[in-house]
């Protein structure tokens, strides 16, 4: 099977499996990255980025050494890929508060990202999920696909521990300003050209939840770069701008309060946007899934195309072409 074939079968088996209840390969990840936190905490940037090196070249490596086993791509994409049960989750937690159900949305929070459920109604929930969901459809769908299709399983477990670390570490807080440094910037740079993928691909999925392309694409253009992070501000911003919706503000976590800006100038979200925000992503993600696959069978050509260019023959080639003006 071709690695493009393998992405497109992780992806199916992600939307018919979903994530597994128990012993997920990255929560194992978290469990050995937590220990040898233990070991190799120290309040220091160097400390940070040997821990982040150690787990990242780590994960990586177990990639490179399983890269021929046969499946190990299509088992490494649906291991990594989160989408189809991020998607699920915001679901759920739209019905719940559509029921008005808040202390069972409040429940489901903690799944989809690490706010503070317990200070949040019904407006806080939906806006906490749907914002998550947002940037998560890069970090969860779009990236890992955009990386395996780069790098095959050495790219999808890579990448997979960048982003968990960034998750685990990356905050501004007393004990990971320094700790986290490493793990942060390594995660702002793994998501450069997938959040803006993501950005692209949402601004042409616009009408299918009923929104304007151009409203997307104005959103990005406006609000994204107000955002704290160069890459989440372009998921959630050309979200808000699709999806017709407002969305930042104060922002509770349980490291202490953010005030985020605001992108999109629509209304607040609803329980029923969360329904519109997963149709949304899984267009984006198998858009995602389209231009990796038809990026990797163009790239033999594109590099030989190159070579030829680049070639003596080539530039002879060319300059044998060139019209020199007669002398006078």
């Amino acid at each position: 099977m071709t690695v493009g074939g393998a992405l497109a079968a992780g992806v199916a088996a992600d939307e018919a499996l979903r994530d597994p209840r128990h012993y997920h390969p990255v929560a194992g990840f978290g469990t050995v990255a937590a220990r040898l936190e233990e070991v190799l905490y120290a309040d220091s940037r160097l400390a940070g980025a040997a821990y982040t090196a150690v787990l990242v070249g780590g994960a990586a490596g177990l990639g490179y050494g399983l890269r021929k086993v046969p499946g190990a791509i299509t088992i490494g994409t649906w291991t990594v890929l989160g989408g189809a049960g991020l998607r699920a989750v915001a679901t759920r937690l739209g019905d719940r508060l559509g029921r008005g159900d808040v202390d069972g949305a409040r429940e489901l929070l903690p799944s989809l990202c690490g706010r503070d459920p317990s200070v949040l109604d019904g407006g806080g929930l939906a806006r906490a999920a749907l914002e998550s969901l947002a940037e998560n459809t890069s970090d969860a769908a779009v990236a890992p696909l955009l990386w395996g299709a780069a790098l095959g399983l050495p790219g999808l477990l890579g990448y997979r521990a960048v982003n968990t670390l960034d998750a685990m570490i990356g905050y501004h807080n007393d004990r990971y300003e320094n700790f986290g440094w490493a793990a942060a910037r390594l995660d702002d740079v793994a998501n450069y050209l997938p959040a803006r993928l993501t950005g692209v691909l949402t601004v042409a999925a616009a009408p299918v939840v009923g929104g304007s392309p151009s409203a997307a694409a104005l959103a990005w253009r406006r609000d994204a770069h107000r955002h704290p992070s160069p890459n989440a501000g372009v998921a959630e911003a050309t979200a808000a701008g699709a999806l017709g919706l407002r969305l930042g503000g104060r922002t509770q976590y349980r490291h202490g309060v953010e005030m985020r800006p605001v992108l999109g100038d629509g209304r607040p979200p609803e329980p029923a946007d969360l329904r519109r925000a997963a149709r949304l992503s899984l267009v984006v993600e198998l858009g995602a899934l389209v231009t990796v696959v038809a990026l990797r069978r163009a790239a033999p050509r594109l590099r030989r195309s190159a070579r030829a260019a680049l070639s003596p023959a080539g530039r002879t080639g060319r300059r044998a072409g060139r019209r020199v003006p007669p002398r006078a």
